[in-house]
């Protein structure tokens, strides 16, 4: 047996290994985007922004933080009732604003933003390795399936194919399900960052004089 021989059966045997770890994975990851998919519909009846409400709110804090009441923009603080994210960085805050630690606000927001693409990070992932995999798990059978047709094994040649289109299938299942909910979340994201941002240069506006 030639060198040429040896890496050539060295590498099909070793794709060919990679088949039933893809089939896994991609199993897992259907699963997990379907997981993902409940807790969007979850955060989406749970999602209510009214930005007259947060104005209201930021022109209490602004008045309290020009009369030098921080116990009072605290409170204001507290009476934030937004978008889940906006509400928990208000509530937790509101403790730093009535100490008038104001660099412990500003980090606060900064974790925040990393929460939020944190929680981007998941179906980002997915969309991007999910089509990764169905391509591997097309291309792996196409091996046994030619060698099948070569022989003239109609069985084997059909088993493969049908493998290889279930996993492009599920492959892309599960990628468009990911990307479709990480672009409506950086949306949402986005508008919570927003409102962050808001509350923090009212803050911000006291910690300047």
């Amino acid at each position: 047996m030639s060198n040429m021989d040896l890496l050539f059966r060295t590498i099909y045997v070793f794709s060919s290994a990679l088949l039933y770890p893809v089939m896994i994975l991609l199993t897992l990851l259907v699963f997990v985007s379907l997981i993902q998919l409940g807790e969007f519909l979850s955060e989406y009846s749970k999602r209510g922004r009214d930005r007259n409400s947060l104005e209201v709110s930021c022109k209490k804090i602004r008045q309290s933080l020009h009369n030098s009441a921080f116990s009072e923009a605290s409170k204001a603080l507290l009476n934030i009732k937004q978008n889940y994210l906006v509400t928990t960085f208000a509530k937790e805050s509101a403790q730093y604003l009535e100490e008038q630690n104001f660099p412990a606000i500003g980090k606060l927001s900064e974790e925040y933003e990393i929460k939020m693409a944190k929680r981007l990070e998941h179906t980002k992932i997915i969309s991007t390795v999910s089509p990764m995999l169905g391509l591997m798990g097309t291309l792996i059978p196409l091996g046994p399936a030619l060698i099948g047709l070569s022989q003239g094994d109609l069985e084997t040649l059909a088993q493969n194919l049908m493998i290889a289109f279930a996993t492009t299938v599920v492959g892309l299942f599960s990628a468009g399900i990911a990307y479709v909910l990480s672009q409506v979340r950086r949306r949402w994201y986005w508008e919570d960052m927003s409102d962050i941002d808001y509350i923090l240069d009212i803050i911000e506006e006291k910690s300047g004089n």
